[in-house]
């Protein structure tokens, strides 16, 4: 049957927009069939030009990743008069460009043409490894990674501590694109076979994951666990920076931190960025803030905020040429007597690309780059993340904003007792962003099997036991001011991905690899006449 030239382009991109749905919040599950299309449009091209399988990967990207980072375009809306015009532009050049690593996959498989019942092995190969690259090139970008659809803390999310974010995509991916042999010419007991194979694999999922959830299914607690309280303030962004609005910002945290409790919290927990203000300012000596600040903490209370601090460039210029470094930095400070003292401090190690450093920034200064983004100076970059250690205190593992996006990024030496996240998803607006976010992060600690405290401005804040299971009534929505109180969870044994990481993604993909050449042995068989052959056809 002979079908519309616009019929595949539009499928490759439903396809994609299915697929990028299957992410929560929205977690239409069933959107992950949208893998199974694109096999099927794929192998609708194999004898065409390789430029074929690069558009029709292309266009699903693009919808995956329209549904995925839509929300890009909230940051420019912050100051519409100066940068709205751009919002549009975000977005398509975001979701077209991360859609460029799809479109690779997608030369990749048609290079490769999979026979047999097989292919779907080995379109989870290219795929997941395209998601890899993804992950790793130009600093990376592994945002809502494919095997990330499943819903943090479920039990199909389990498998992560096994073989983490990228191993769990290559399962996701196999078993989605498998209902894909139902309309292709294989021989029927391969098919029967590769099926039989994605029902096992889905089923050891939920099974699996159901098992450990059932093992963990109360988060235990110390006796001695400390009181963790989480401030949101829920200030706007658009209001944030205004110079007038300083004091209101600050009594704003000053408020929500001096609540009374049942039993008073031994550690409290400001955002990403919480004040408007470099904190060296605010702590100078003669500054009204430094008084204040101090008198909001509790003798043998510790603090940890996330601010803006400088320090002067050895070299004598930095990404402005000013003299200064710049640091998006998690600070610790305890109360002893009168005194509040810095006990710690974590600089952000990974930079968010045209939001806190310009890439080739010399370049985009003769360019002019620079100056269009609105970009007068570069953050630095902390060394690589490393533990905290705070007296009297579990020790802490640091992930500002972005870092969190990265599998791996904290794995050392040292394994901490919990992961402290904080963020400014008041970029995001009242986007999906937010949530995505956090379902991202989960992720982390389900990774290491250790619980996660979140703290972002607007929300959403959360307490994460090493589940990534969001404990009951420990979570602040979007647009909500308020606090959390909890004892920190237990951290849980290391887990499996902790230990060895990335080897058994390795090694799925060299499953991939043997699929294809176990293919390649076969004959092919010859196409089938009737409804098979028609719906693989373009």
């Amino acid at each position: 049957m002979t079908r519309p030239r616009w019929y595949a382009p539009l499928t490759a991109l439903l396809a994609g927009l299915a697929a990028g749905i299957a992410h929560p919040p929205f977690g239409l599950i069933v959107g992950l069939a949208g893998y199974a299309v694109l096999l099927l449009r794929l192998e609708a091209v194999r004898e065409r030009p390789l430029r074929a399988a690069f558009g029709l990967s292309w266009l699903a990207g693009l919808g995956y990743f329209a549904v995925s980072t839509f929300w890009i375009a909230e940051p420019f809306l912050v100051d519409v008069a100066a940068h709205g015009w751009m919002a549009p532009f975000a977005v398509v050049l975001m979701a077209g460009g991360l859609a460029l690593f799809w479109g690779a996959a997608g030369v990749a498989y048609r290079a490769l043409r999979p026979r047999s019942a097989w292919k779907p092995l080995v379109f989870a190969g290219v795929f997941a490894a395209a998601e890899w690259l993804r992950g790793h090139v130009l600093t990376g970008l592994p945002w809502n990674l494919v095997g990330e659809s499943w819903r943090a803390g479920s039990a199909p999310s389990q498998a992560a501590a096994l073989f983490g974010a990228y191993g769990l995509t290559w399962i996701t991916l196999a078993i989605a694109s498998a209902p894909a042999l139902l309309m292709l010419p294989v021989r029927r007991l391969a098919q029967a076979g590769m099926l039989m194979a994605a029902g096992v694999a889905l089923t050891a999922l939920y099974a699996g994951g159901a098992g450990r959830l059932a093992a963990a299914a109360r988060t235990p607690y110390a006796a001695d666990a400390p009181v963790v309280r989480i401030v949101q303030a829920n200030i706007d962004q658009k209001d944030k920076w205004k110079p007038e609005n300083l004091e209101a910002v600050f009594d704003a945290y000053l408020d929500l931190t001096g609540r009374p409790a049942a039993t008073p919290p031994d550690i409290v927990i400001w955002p990403e960025g919480a004040l408007p203000a470099v904190i060296d300012d605010l702590l100078a000596p003669g500054s009204p803030f430094a008084p204040r600040l101090r008198d909001a903490v509790r003798p043998g209370q510790t603090l940890l905020m996330g601010a803006n601090r400088v320090d002067a460039d050895p070299n004598g210029r930095a990404g402005g040429g000013d003299g200064w470094l710049y640091y998006n930095t998690l600070l610790a400070f305890r109360r002893d007597g009168p005194a509040l003292r810095v006990i710690g401090v974590y600089d952000k190690h990974r930079l968010v690309p045209f939001g806190e450093f310009m890439p080739l920034g010399d370049l985009a200064d003769r360019l002019g780059v620079r100056a269009l983004v609105r970009m007068p100076d570069d953050f630095s970059a902390g060394p690589p993340p490393r533990p905290l250690e705070l007296p009297g205190l579990p020790t802490v593992q640091p992930l500002i904003c972005y870092e969190a996006l990265f599998p791996r990024l904290a794995d050392g030496a040292e394994r901490p007792a919990w992961i402290l996240n904080i963020s400014n998803d008041a970029w995001f607006g009242a986007t999906s962003g937010p949530w995505q976010h956090l379902n991202i992060a989960s992720y982390r600690a389900i990774e290491a099997g250790l619980p996660m405290v979140r703290s972002t401005p607007t929300g959403v804040s959360a307490v994460i036991d090493p589940q990534g299971r969001i404990l009951s009534r420990r979570m602040l929505g979007l647009g909500r001011a308020g606090i959390i109180d909890a004892r920190l969870p237990s951290p849980g044994p290391p887990t499996l991905y902790s230990r060895i990481g990335e080897v058994p993604f390795a090694a799925m993909l060299l499953l991939s690899a043997a699929a294809w050449l176990a293919g390649r042995r076969r004959r092919p068989r010859s196409p089938e006449t009737g409804s098979r052959q028609s719906l693989g056809a373009t």
